[in-house]
């Protein structure tokens, strides 16, 4: 059988990835042993190589990905069905670091992008909404909509209401994170104007909120507070916003090396291939990235659980492997303090895609974020400050996530997908399909195909393609998302609603 049909990721692996759909009774010769495979086995999924008794380890990436549930024999598909995760609850780490240097040559590369007045760089010039409370989403979108039709956004790339549910009838951690997201939106780069717009009676009180902005540029952020207003509260908006927008229309681009790059890495509806092409093309442009002095951030919290020793020991400093242990034990605790199990997180289109266990997607997941070490560990909400590879606690959820790594300070999200999936946060992002087949049949949702990669692209031409393609991103061309106006907000809640 061709070598090209399946792929060994890992010499010291007991699976095979599929390249495509076996056939049960087909031949496949593994380190120079022929294999029967037992079933029929779909294109993205794992047959075993070598026979492994019940309670034993299957090792995928060089590491346990779970024990078999019964006896196997070599040839048998390896799925949900047959495969048990090993975690379990909270560990205890040891710090052995990894220093593994990444030998990137530095390029003058540059990208065209607006340069704020606190040195901050961003990648689009819109106009924003931002509302303290849910209670004013409907004001917030008819503003929007009234100075996008009344200006046809010219000058400006877009104008937009982040509406949610939130600012009102939260308590402890569910408020803050919602005072602290939204804080991080109203200061982002990639808005030149901000109207913050609120109710007034609500827990998240107006001026309150405005002091959690800091030393904030008062010409382009702006406060309305609607239950002060005598009269139209939409025309008092609109005064405002024509203000706003007479300020932000004249902004230009200009020259900025990629240090001023900050890229999130996320993935969703994940499939086998992910931790093949997709998360390790997106692992080769985060160190690249990091090379050049910019900054990638991984999230995703609950799918690093069973990968969280690679991380730890990549950790420039001996602070930092503290903080991520308890980025990752923090995340368990919160798993059983539900009564939920901290290993039950693959989705049903995982399970389809090809993943069989946490600690299976896990080590695919935690490819994106490549060789390079650990700078800096961020809590829900915090805003970057630390140049290199960050993490950033925020649970696997798409939308709860993307926004995450958006209200940290990212211009973009690189979200890779072997599913597909339609969405995006409040900045760009970016589509990067595991398999060329998602690529055809999906090319209103994917930017960037990876599944090229086993097509006999090479990792280092594709990566070329894909740094020209995330810089034209920077230039101004939108992503799939922002062509179809998939923008949304999502704020992670824990707590009681009162």
């Amino acid at each position: 059988m061709n070598q090209a049909s399946f792929i060994k990721i890992n010499p010291a692996d007991t699976v095979v990835v599929c390249l495509r759909a076996f056939t049960q009774g087909e031949t496949i010769s593994v380190d120079g042993k022929d294999i029967t495979i037992a079933q029929d086995t779909p294109a993205g999924h794992k047959i075993l190589v070598i026979d492994t008794p019940q309670g034993h380890d299957i090792i995928k990436y060089g590491y346990p990905i779970g024990h078999a549930k019964e006896d196997l024999k070599a040839g048998a598909w390896v799925n949900e069905n047959n495969l048990k995760t090993n975690l379990s609850g909270t560990l205890t780490y040891t710090y052995q670091p990894v220093n593994e240097p990444l030998n990137i040559k530095h390029e003058n590369r540059t990208f065209n992008g607006y340069v704020r007045k606190n040195g901050e760089v961003g990648i689009r010039n819109e106009i924003w909404i931002v509302p303290t409370v849910g209670c004013v989403n409907g004001i917030a979108e008819r503003l929007a909509s009234t100075l996008a039709q009344e200006t046809g956004c010219k000058g400006i790339d877009a104008i937009h209401a982040w509406h949610h549910n939130y600012g009102c009838s939260q308590l402890s951690d569910d408020h803050e994170n919602t005072r602290k997201v939204l804080r991080d939106i109203v200061l982002h780069p990639n808005a030149g104007a901000v109207l913050v717009l609120a109710l007034g009676c609500e827990n998240n009180q107006p001026d309150q909120f405005m002091e959690t902005l800091g030393d904030y540029d008062k010409e382009r952020i702006r406060l309305l507070v609607t239950q002060k207003v005598e009269g139209d509260e939409v025309e008092a908006g609109m005064a405002i916003l024509r203000e706003l927008y007479a300020i932000a229309s004249k902004d230009q681009r200009e020259t900025c090396g990629l240090d001023k790059l900050r890229i999130g890495l996320k993935c969703g509806g994940s499939d086998g291939f992910s931790g093949i092409t997709a998360n390790p093309l997106v692992g080769e442009f985060s160190d690249y990235l990091v090379a050049q002095g910019g900054t990638s951030v991984l999230t995703e919290v609950p799918e690093m659980f069973g990968a969280e020793t690679i991380l730890m020991n990549r950790c420039e400093t001996t602070e930092l492997f503290d903080k991520t242990v308890k980025l990752i034990n923090d995340f368990k605790e919160y798993f059983l303090s539900h009564g939920e199990p901290v290993g039950e997180n693959p989705s049903p289109g995982n399970k389809a895609g090809g993943i069989s266990t946490l600690e299976d997607k896990a080590l695919g997941c935690t490819q994106k974020c490549g060789r390079a070490p650990v700078s800096g560990v961020l809590g829900y909400g915090d805003r970057l400050e630390t140049p290199g590879l960050n993490l950033l606690s925020a649970p696997g959820n798409d939308l709860v996530a993307a926004t995450a790594l958006a209200s940290s300070g990212c211009q973009i999200v690189l979200f890779t997908t072997g599913r597909g999936t339609p969405f995006g946060t409040f900045i760009p992002t970016m589509k990067v399909s595991t398999n060329t087949n998602l690529w055809q049949r999906k090319p209103n949702w994917i930017d960037f195909n990876a599944g090229k990669l086993i097509e006999g692209t090479s990792m280092q031409d594709l990566l070329s393609e894909f740094v020209d393609k995330i810089i034209s991103v920077a230039n101004g061309e939108p992503t799939r998302n922002e062509v179809n106006g998939y923008r949304e907000i999502s704020i992670f809640k824990n707590g009681v609603t009162l």
